[in-house]
């Protein structure tokens, strides 16, 4: 168990030993630790973000990340000559996402899982939510572009949809 502070605990006093002990016991029993948490990478700066801040918290808890990837089946992969060629390249780039993934956890002392979600017809909410569901995921940590307006009608929220469909609590980490 770790010293509570006046700021972990949101007050601006100092506290005593004992107040201090009753604070983080109060914390422990109501703030569940995330001991599964899972963590979609596409190599964006709010995936980072999301991917340190998963990191931190798994190493707090002594968990296991699993880091994953999903390769949508978007209409451009079926109709283009060249698509098994670019399929092969996009897998390609999944994997090196994800081995930079596990070197960062691998840093952190973090136990890391890493797997590239290759399920033809699903969409990203879609292939997370059942992900999380068969990992047994107690979270799921991912970023968010935080598109409006016609980028978002347009382009669509990977976000959204893991928000709607996921079994479990899903923690959004917005970009700077």
């Amino acid at each position: 168990m770790h010293l509570a502070t006046a700021s972990t605990v949101g007050l601006s006093e100092p506290m005593s030993q004992a107040q201090a002990y009753r604070a983080c016991f109060h914390l422990e029993i109501c703030m569940p630790l995330f001991k599964k948490i899972l963590v979609p990478i596409d190599g964006s700066d709010t995936s980072d973000k999301a991917m340190r801040m998963a990191l931190d918290m798994t190493r707090e808890a002594l968990g296991t990340v699993r880091f994953v990837h999903v390769m949508e089946d978007d209409l451009y992969w079926r109709t283009y000559e060249f698509s098994a060629d670019l399929r092969n390249f996009a897998h390609d780039h999944a994997k090196q996402l994800l081995q930079t993934a596990m070197d960062a956890a691998s840093a952190m002392g973090v136990n890391a899982q890493s797997q590239v979600l290759d399920q033809p017809g699903q969409r990203l909410g879609e292939s997370v939510a059942d992900e999380a569901a068969d990992w047994g995921a107690d979270l799921v940590v991912l970023g968010t572009h935080g598109r409006r307006g016609l980028g978002r009608v347009l382009l669509g929220s990977g976000a959204e949809q893991v928000i709607r469909l996921c079994p479990v609590p899903v923690l959004v980490v917005r970009g700077d």
